[in-house]
């Protein structure tokens, strides 16, 4: 039992577990706080969001011991990394929730611009943290050169999602149970990017931003050879 322990603890490690789960227990307190402080539940979507924030890394950490105890069922690590890929957007999305800042007395500005950054880091961290497990499996499967193109295809589409989210106001769901109004939204906005700089300029800079992110924050180790 205590080897058991001992490897599942290795094997949080190397996934960011504890790190992740201290931010996001930090991001709970504060919101706790503010309710405590001012009575009213202001934010309260904050905590949806992180819940759905680790729905990815969730999915990329059952990839990854999927990966480790059975390499060769690939189709069962296929599935997994499909819902990974629809939920990922979920994650870095928080980032917009900074949409929602205003002025809201009796709580100082600066309380509630900590609030919301302490969330949106977390989510940031959680997509790097997904990203980089399912970014490993695709390397070993196909190779670096296969492996960088699918990171950054992620990065775009977590990008696209994310505006799609926020200002078209879709959710991951609907790629699941309504798939068409989505992808007749993304076909329009691809085919015509200047009727909608918007969308383009958007999608651009988030995705930057992301990669920045995750060629900054990306452990050097392998999170699969641990």
């Amino acid at each position: 039992m205590y080897t058991s322990l001992t490897t599942l603890n290795r094997f949080l490690r190397v996934h960011s577990f504890y790190p992740l789960f201290m931010s996001s227990l930090m991001a709970c307190a504060f919101f706790a706080y503010r309710v405590f402080y001012s009575g009213t539940d202001n934010y309260s979507n904050l905590l949806t969001n992180l819940l759905l924030a680790w729905l990815p890394y969730i999915f990329s950490v059952i990839a990854a011991s999927a990966y480790r105890t059975h390499p060769k069922r690939w189709w069962v690590i296929f599935v997994l990394g499909f819902f990974w890929l629809v939920f990922f957007p979920n994650a870095p999305y928080m980032v917009t929730d900074f949409y929602h800042l205003d002025p809201r007395p009796p709580v100082p500005l600066w309380f509630d611009i900590s609030l919301i950054a302490i969330f949106a880091f977390t989510g940031c961290f959680l997509a790097i943290a997904s990203l980089r497990s399912i970014h490993v499996i695709i390397e070993r499967f196909l190779g670096k050169f296969v492996g960088w193109l699918f990171a950054l295809f992620s990065l775009s589409l977590a990008s696209l999602g994310v505006y799609l989210g926020r200002f078209s106001r879709f959710n991951s769901w609907d790629i699941l149970l309504n798939p068409k109004p989505v992808l007749k939204d993304i076909a329009y906005n691809l085919l015509n990017p200047l009727d909608n700089l918007g969308f383009t300029g958007f999608t651009i800079m988030f995705t930057s931003i992301l990669l920045v992110f995750y060629l900054m924050f990306v452990p050097a180790s392998n999170p699969l050879d641990n």
